[in-house]
This record gives structure tokens, sequence and C-alpha cells, in this order.
């Protein structure tokens, strides 16, 4: 079994003040295949007065030398990706082609963006050119508490980590006990580079625990989360007390409206598949598909079919397939919620509860498909977080969007329209902060995240920089008058 129980504080791997051992399980199989220790409130502390300590420096080195440490990383990272495509595999369940192709991937394609980004980004400016003697400055906010999800952990910890550091920040990063193996060997990445000591720290644990801490510890000036509503509610109310920066990036029950003109077939298959993907385990998955009342009844049976042929299998298998979803507790939800929908009497189409036929061992769920699902029922309001979807129908364009608004989340929903005017007409209406259409994929750098409780942060590109900035305005800069 793999043993990782030390933490990376101050540019070392250090031991947890107190043992407290956790089993990391390989979805696939159920059984632990790596130790971890979950730190505590005592070993945060070592790591914000790590980071404290780094900061004055960190925060003032040359901007373009910054830089040149990312590049050092970014070698590193894209030297050694199979090391990561096999830790995320194992770790929450990716199937190789997808954990190599797509998960390891995102992490090396944010660092090279945000790289980018840098080498084009002016901390400091006029406010206006007829107001030289007023100045703006984009300063580092500090020591920043990063908290990470284990759906897509490089994505994530790309994200908020090389931002942060990118513009003078120090941080603590604590990734999902869940999935931690992969932010471990990461934090080695970071140590090969050369980056200073206390710049990058990394503490494991729990929720409850270090990320509680992390949200109301006193010398944290940010904190930057992913994850559960719930969890992110939970966040914010402890950071309160010390009126620290919040960004949150939560949860989603992005609406897909296909429009009778859409190329249904096309249109329809490529939704079904993005909301099984990656096991359905994506905030961003498009798991209610709103269908034109004319095409409805021939894009239920092109979803079902769609289901029927996703092919559910090993992580370690070649090949385009969904693998286990993430933990017995995810299992537990989605099984539970796949009831939900059966009892309030939307149609079961494709899937259902339990596992698939070949698979008796491992979280292994079923593509389901349900229609007739209104979006009153518990399946179209609650985010599932796996491979189920909704199929509600609609009969008029200002009905689409009204359904499509009519939730708690605002995160990305998407059109289906060969329709230009239809399609941007909606697209402003729509109360998400991303919206995706005709299958078009979002542009390098463009910001990610969402209205209402799907939080109120945006990451990538400059706009996850500015989350990690400070604005100060200097009056008189000239020096005249």
């Amino acid at each position: 079994m793999l043993r990782k129980t030390d933490f990376y504080i101050n540019g070392q791997w250090v031991k947890p003040a107190a043992a407290n051992d956790y089993e990391v399980i390989n979805p696939a199989n159920e059984e632990a295949f790596a130790l971890i220790s979950l730190g505590s409130s005592s070993d945060l502390d070592l790591a914000v007065a790590a980071a404290s300590s780094a900061f004055p420096i960190w925060s003032i080195v040359p901007h373009q030398e910054r830089i040149e440490k990312l590049k050092v990383l970014a070698e590193i990272y894209e030297s050694r990706a199979n090391e990561m495509a096999d830790a995320i595999s194992t770790e929450m369940g990716a199937p190789i082609k997808l954990a190599v192709n797509a998960q390891t991937a995102a992490g090396l394609g944010h660092i090279k963006s945000f790289i980018r980004a840098l080498e084009d980004f002016n901390f400091e400016h006029q406010l206006r050119e007829n107001t030289p003697d007023e100045y703006i400055i984009h300063e580092p906010i500090g020591v920043c508490g990063l908290i990470t999800p284990w759906n897509w952990p490089m994505n994530q910890v790309t994200l908020k980590v090389i931002p942060a550091l990118g513009v003078g920040c120090t941080v603590i990063l604590k990734p999902s006990e869940i999935a931690p193996i992969s932010s471990m060997l990461f934090a080695e990445f970071i140590d090969e580079a050369g980056f200073p000591d206390g710049v990058f720290n990394l503490v494991n644990g729990d929720g409850s625990t270090v990320g509680e801490a992390m949200s109301n510890h006193a010398h944290i000036d940010m904190i930057s989360f992913t994850g559960s509503t719930r969890a992110g509610k939970s966040v914010t109310k402890a950071a309160a007390d010390s009126i620290k920066r919040v960004a949150l990036e939560l949860g989603g029950k992005g609406a897909n409206i296909i429009f009778a003109d859409a190329d249904i077939p096309n249109a329809v298959k490529r939704g079904a598949l993005h909301c099984f993907n990656n096991t359905g385990q994506s905030c961003n998955a498009p798991t209610r598909m709103l269908v034109e009342r004319s095409v409805y009844d021939e894009a239920v049976a092109i979803a079902g079919e769609t289901a029927e042929s996703t092919i559910v299998g090993m992580p370690s298998d070649e090949g385009n397939h969904i693998g286990p979803l993430v933990s017995q507790t995810q299992f537990d939800k989605v099984q539970d919620l796949i009831q939900v929908g059966i009892d309030e009497g939307a149609r079961l189409i494709a899937g259902g509860i339990g596992r698939p036929e070949n698979l008796d061992r491992g979280y292994f769920a079923r593509p389901t498909v349900f229609a007739d699902v209104n979006n009153d029922m518990r399946i179209a309001r609650e985010e599932i977080f796996g491979p189920v979807l909704s199929i509600i129908p609609f009969d008029t364009e200002e009905e689409a969007i009204k359904i499509s608004n009519d939730t708690s989340y605002g995160l990305t929903d998407y059109v289906q329209t060969r329709d230009k005017e239809r399609m941007r007409r909606v697209a402003r209406r729509l109360r998400a902060g991303m919206v995706q259409v005709n299958g078009a994929q979002r542009a390098s750098g463009s910001p990610f995240g969402g209205y209402k409780q799907s939080g109120n942060g945006r990451e990538g590109g400059i706009h996850g920089f500015m989350e990690f900035l400070e604005v100060k305005a200097v009056s008189g800069w000239t020096g005249e008058g």
C-alpha cells in the first residue's frame, strides 16, 4: 500500500502533529490503495506560519521571475504526466484515456494558459489616459487557503494554485481527502521546480477539521473553495468573522435547451454523452435536457439508445467508457435519487438502480435516462452528480427559458438551434455564468463560474487573477500640483 502520511510545509515533507491515518479507496475495487494522514488545526497553523513568512518576499519578486518558475513547473508536470494520470485514475476512478486526455491535460493546459495571461497582465496603470495623477496598482491579497474537490482534481488545483502563485500570493492547499494522491504528486512537482520555502504548502484533512480551520483562520486572507453548495455555505459562514474574501465555485443543474430546428440526432447524443462524461461527476454537466415537444419523442429515443450503448468498465481498460463513482457515499446518493425519480413518476427509459450486469464490485452506476420529468421533481432540482439525465418537454421559447432559470443553480446552460438570432436572444436571458451553443467548447482563459448558488467567483485567465488581487488607488502619483 502506498504510504503518504506527511504534509508539505515550508519546503519540506513533515510528519503530522498527531497520527490520524486515513485509507484512500480505489473506487473500482473498493479496496484501500494508499494511506494518508488527516491533519489538525496544529498542522494548519504551521502551514499558515510558513506561508505568512514567505509572503513579504514572494509578493515583491519581479513579475518575470514568477513566470519563469511557473514555466519550470509546466515542464516538470508535462514530463511526469503519466504518473499524474495513473494517480487520478486510481484515486477517483477516471478511465485511463479520460485521465490522460482530459483530467491530466486540463491541469497542464491551465498552467500554460495562465503563463500566457500573466505575460500580458498589467499590474500597474493609470486610471484613465486623462488622469495621469491617479494610479491603479493590483497587489496580491496575501495568504490564500485553497480547498479543492475530488472530481476534477488537477483541473481545480491548477485553477487555484497557479494564478495565486503567479500574482504573488502564498498558499495552503487542502485537497479532497477522497482523492489526495494527485495533489501530493503536484506538491512533488512544486518542490522539484524550486519554489521558495513556504510559498506553497499542502495539508491533508477533512472539511470539518482542516477545512473549517482554514475558513476561520485569522491569518488566512482569502479562501478559494470548489465543492458542493452545502459546503460552500459552511465555508462562507466560517469565514465571516475574519471578513476574508471567499471565492466559491459550487454545484450546478445545467439546462440543455434543444429546439426543433437543431440537428436533433447529434444534439441529443452529444448532450447525453456530456451528461455521462466523468460518470456524471461534473458540476457543469447538462443534466436537464429540455426538448421542444414536436421532436420530444425522437429525442427521448436517441437519449435512451445513447445510455444503453454507453459502456461502463474498469478505469484501467483502454477505450471510451465511463468508470465508477468515487465513493460508497456517492454511489448510495445516486442510487437513492434514481429511486426517487421512479417513485416521483418519471418514465425510466434506460438504466435504473443497481450496478451494470457485468460488474458486481466497485461503485459503478448504470447510465440512466428519465423522460416526462417536470421541473418540480427532485431529480430536476437536485444535483445528482452521477450519470443521470432528466428530459423535460417544452412548447415555446419563453417556456424553455422559464424552466431553465427555475433553479437555485446557475453555472452552465446549453442551447441547440440553427437560428442565430434565437440563440443570442436565449443566451442573453439564461441566468447562468456560462452558455455553450451547438457543441461549442469554452475558449482557453474564458471565465469559469456561476450565478446564484453556483458560486460567486470566476476562474481562468485574467478573471482568475482578479480573485487573488487587491486593487489600490494612489492619488497624486506624478507628484504634480
